[in-house]
């Protein structure tokens, strides 16, 4: 957990707020949501299965959130790029969060997993 708390701490503003902000804004989604920190990255898990992460975009140096199961959505904001799977959502560091859109996506991605058309692992 230390590792966890550690890649949030260790930001530099304002990509540090905008990481925490995400982190709140995510975890109070579903009570089944966990924060975890894989291949260096906070990756956000549904009943043990990662359905999205974030990170900072090379090329654009903007905090995002990445979906995993991109590919099931077709919402315009979300941009694929070279990916096959994943979509992401870049934030502005000078704007507010879009927290609206945020919850949207999120409760989009958490439905593919409680409908099922992603499966979960089971305990």
């Amino acid at each position: 957990m230390k590792q966890l708390d550690d890649f949030y701490l260790d930001q530099e503003e304002p990509a540090k707020g905008i990481f925490l902000a995400l982190k709140e804004i995510i975890l109070k989604q579903d009570a089944n949501i966990t924060n975890t920190l894989k291949y260096g990255m906070p990756f956000f898990c549904y009943k043990g299965k990662m359905f999205c992460y974030l990170w900072i975009h090379k090329k654009h140096k903007q905090p995002y959130i990445g979906i995993v199961e991109g590919k099931h959505f077709d919402e315009p904001f979300l941009l694929q790029e070279a990916r096959s799977r994943m979509k992401i959502m870049l934030f502005d560091q000078n704007q507010d969060l879009p927290v609206e859109k945020i919850e949207y996506v999120v409760a989009k991605a958490i439905d593919l997993y409680k409908t099922g058309i992603i499966k979960t692992k089971t305990k």
